[in-house]
């Protein structure tokens, strides 16, 4: 029988500003971009009383918390204490999964002959953690990933829940069933009004009513609702995808500034995939307009690139025809994703992808790794002055 731990840092980023600055213990801490137009990053326990939540946007939090106290985030600071807590996993196992910073899972089926069965180990862990970082984890533990997740979130902050066979109905059945992967706000309403509120009523339901609610997914949603998972751990995940995003503190109109903002977007997110030795077989363009209405467009590309000049091309063309659909529609953020990563080969010498292109990315590259990324601005990203006899 398999022993999956999904360890889920409390309020990391939050948790990790806390521990630095001990004056904002216990106060309503938030912490993003405290321009107002921002989204919540990490939201203490203290400010969740108040509904605020991670993803949250910045307004509404302080909408509802006005007195919180805000800080930036410092994502150099975090990722060192995640450095910290990882290796404390891999002390007990090699097979850690990370998920983000904050959490992974952990199989330690084959370190309990030495280091004593999944609860003690989770028990160590956490007290490893607290004692190196001074920071609380929850830990989940089962016989899949499905659920311990689901058991990291019963007994936080700074728990541990078991679901096992002996007691997997009695802690699955009742759960609300919107905590189930698959349920989301759209979806809800119509699981609703079919009489299916937990995890039991799914389990439950008949197979007409999870078909005309899930189609094809039916047997798979049945089966999360029954605690199935198969899935194994896999200690080298590799990137799915890779993405640049700006919020802007003031909606933008006008499409050749949108354009501008697009490209510098593609560039941070091409130089990302040369850092990486990847090529991506997709571009998508995700836009998020003022009232938070969210758009995502994506085209496949002919040939895996890592070149600014073919991202950004994509890029453009997916932008302006949401753009011809939405004139003049005001946005408040841009983003740049590249997906269907692999990873890069000796490159073909003879492909018809500008070599003259490559070459420039690879001297932009090693200019802004020796001495910043604010040495060297592309020219297109440049502002443009008034055109001759103007």
């Amino acid at each position: 029988m398999r022993a999956i731990l999904h360890i889920d840092m409390d309020a990391f980023y939050a948790s990790v500003e806390e521990q630095d600055r001990p004056e904002l213990k216990g106060l309503p801490l938030i912490v993003g971009g405290t321009s107002g137009r921002g989204v919540v990053a990490a939201a203490s326990y203290a400010v969740r009383r108040f509904g605020v939540r991670s993803a949250m946007p910045m307004r509404e939090a302080l909408r509802r918390c006005p007195h919180a106290v805000c800080v930036p985030p410092r994502m150099a600071r975090y990722k060192e204490v995640s450095e910290r807590v990882f290796a404390i996993f891999h002390e007990f196992t090699p097979l850690v999964e990370g998920l983000s910073l904050d959490e992974a899972f952990l199989d330690v089926t084959g370190s309990r002959q030495l280091l004593g069965g999944a609860e003690s180990i989770g028990a160590d862990i956490r007290r490893r953690i607290h004692t190196e970082t001074g920071l609380t984890a929850s830990v989940g533990l089962a016989t899949n990933k499905l659920l311990a997740k689901i058991a990291s979130d019963l007994n936080k902050p700074d728990g541990m829940c078991r679901i096992g066979a002996d007691n997997v109905r009695d802690i699955l059945d009742p759960l609300p069933v919107e905590r189930l992967f698959g349920v989301g706000p759209r979806t809800l309403p119509a699981v609703h009004a079919a009489g299916i509120r937990s995890f039991g009523d799914l389990r439950g339901a008949g197979d007409g009513v999870l078909r005309q609610l899930f189609g094809k997914h039916a047997q798979t949603m049945r089966d999360r609702a029954s605690g199935l998972d198969d899935r194994p751990v896999e200690p080298d995940r590799e990137e799915k995808s890779i993405s640049a995003e700006e919020t802007y503190a003031r909606d933008i109109r006008e499409l050749p500034k949108l354009l501008v903002e697009l490209q510098r977007l593609a560039d941070r997110a091409a130089s990302r995939l040369r850092k990486h030795a990847l090529a991506a077989g997709r571009v998508s363009v995700k836009i998020r307009r003022g009232d938070f209405t969210t758009f995502t467009r994506q085209r496949a590309l002919g040939q895996a690139t890592q070149d600014t000049v073919v991202v950004s091309a994509a890029a453009r063309g997916l932008l302006e025809e949401w753009s011809a659909a939405h004139p003049n529609a005001p946005v408040r953020l841009l983003g740049v994703g590249l997906s269907n990563l692999r990873t890069l080969q000796q490159p073909d010498l003879f492909a018809d992808v500008a070599a003259a292109g490559s070459r420039l990315d690879a001297v932009v590259d090693g200019i802004r790794d020796r001495f910043g990324t604010a040495l060297l601005t592309r020219a297109s990203l440049l502002p443009r002055g008034p055109e001759p006899g103007r």
